[in-house]
């Protein structure tokens, strides 16, 4: 039965392996000269007043060498995509297929029953899924790991350079593509399973899974784990804070810049931020009467951010430690697996009153 199985998905894994191959060759033949290029750059020694200013040169290198932004980019997409594409071509054709040719009736009269039939289909097709899914994502994850390891010494202002919680590097690493593959190959099973066409059953896998993948970053993630909270002192600064002012003099907003993220707390996830009393209590944002002044003539600079400080105004930032970030990532992986067990179980019941 196992041989079967896999002999019916021989197409999808030859075209999996070919992709997968392919995808490795490109990294293979543009990774040494990346790394070279970080080994070149000094931030494997270097000190931590000059990591960042080095950090941000080698970036800009590597921004101006045009194979690398393409490279990544293709990369996150391809990663990004795989979920759903073994969900639409390998979990939906599944049984939608037997159900709307009449195979099902032969496959199911043999000696093999029904539950072991669905068990060893669910189990290849989704092991599969997730290997060539966790695959990819570790290739890249090789591939990058000069990038990464410039962003956390303080390298910004680059696209190749993404927090670890951005959402686009988020679910191309770690843990989680595995989370993605299973859920995606076990919804286009179940969409089969209900609707008995494959083409329907393949359009409505994709819209699910993608509303998912924009609920979870967007609504799901966030609230998963409580946000730690802290003031930081005002003081002007073009490369860590943003301040400016919106409508007129007398209304203020400001910001942390998330590209450099929190003094203290590297590659934290910045939740939030905004003007806060000394004891971290959200205050007006109008600017108060002794600061208009400063407002009026310098705008968003340097003296409005210093009254506003005197004034006792300071920034509250909401935010999750780097600390989290394994944690956010088991978390998400166990709700995709058990959202990808529950439709399973449903898959065994449904099939078991198919006549």
């Amino acid at each position: 039965m196992i041989r079967l199985s896999m002999l019916q998905l021989r197409a999808q894994a030859i075209t999996a392996a070919v992709a997968l191959i392919a995808f490795a060759v490109l990294l293979a033949a543009t990774g040494p000269h990346l790394a070279s290029l970080y080994a070149a750059s000094g931030l494997r020694d270097c000190q931590p007043a000059s990591c960042g200013q080095r950090a941000n040169s080698f970036l800009q290198q590597v921004n101006a060498a045009s194979p690398y932004g393409t490279v990544y980019l293709l990369s996150i997409i391809l990663i990004a995509l795989t979920p759903a594409i073994t969900g639409l071509f390998w979990g939906a054709p599944l049984l939608a297929r037997e159900l709307e040719t009449g195979t099902f009736a032969l496959a199911w009269s043999q000696s093999v029953t029904r539950a072991r039939w669905l068990a060893v289909k669910l189990t290849v097709g989704g092991l599969a899924a997730m290997a060539v899914t966790e695959a990819l994502s570790l290739l890249f994850a090789w591939w990058a790991a000069p990038l990464a390891r410039a962003g956390a010494l303080g390298g910004s202002g680059s696209s190749l350079a993404l927090n670890q919680f951005n959402p686009l590097a988020f679910v191309t690493h770690g843990i989680t593509p595995l989370g993605y593959a299973a859920f995606a190959f076990t919804l286009g099973v179940t969409a089969g399973a209900l609707i008995r066409r494959t083409v329907p059953a393949m359009a409505v896998t994709l819209a699910i899974f993608a509303a998912l993948q924009i609920a979870m970053p967007l609504w799901i993630r966030p609230n998963l784990f409580p946000a730690s909270h802290t003031t930081v002192a005002i003081t002007f600064n073009s490369d860590t804070l943003n301040i400016y002012t919106t409508h007129s003099p007398h209304t203020f907003t400001f910001t942390l810049a998330t590209d450099d993220g929190l003094a203290g707390q590297p590659e934290a996830w910045i939740r939030s931020s905004g003007a806060a009393d000394a004891a971290g209590h959200p205050v007006s944002s109008v600017v108060p009467s002794a600061c208009s002044p400063a407002a009026s003539s310098s705008g968003p600079g340097p003296a409005l951010a210093n009254c506003l400080a005197s004034r006792g105004i300071r920034l509250a930032v909401a935010y999750q430690p780097a600390s989290r970030y394994w944690p956010l990532q088991c978390a998400e992986t166990g709700i995709y697996l058990v959202l990808s067990f529950a439709l399973a179980g449903y898959c065994f019941w449904r099939i078991s009153r198919l006549s």
